[in-house]
C-alpha cells in the first residue's frame, strides 16, 4: 500500500492496524533510566499517604508529580 492511501484510510477512521507490524513499535522517549533520589522522611510520608488514598505504588504518585511541574504527560 502506498503511504497516500494509508494516510486516507487513517484520515476517514478505518482501522490501519492490520497494515502495521506493532512487534517493533516504541513510543519516543520513553525509555528510562533508574535514578536514585533521597527524600525528607516527611515526604515519603505524604507521598505515601496519598498512593494509599489513590490505590496507586509510591513511584506512580512521584512519576506524576514529577511529570505534572515538568509539564509533560506521562
Amino acid at each position: 500500500m502506498k503511504a497516500r492511501e494509508f494516510d486516507r484510510k487513517f484520515d476517514e477512521g478505518n482501522n490501519i492496524s492490520k497494515h502495521l507490524d506493532l512487534t517493533k513499535a516504541k513510543r519516543l522517549e520513553q525509555d528510562q533510566k533508574r535514578v536514585n533520589v533521597d527524600f525528607p522522611i516527611w515526604m515519603i510520608h505524604s507521598l505515601d499517604k496519598e498512593a494509599k488514598r489513590l490505590g496507586v505504588p509510591r513511584q506512580s504518585i512521584i512519576k506524576v508529580l514529577l511529570s505534572e511541574r515538568l509539564g509533560k504527560a506521562v
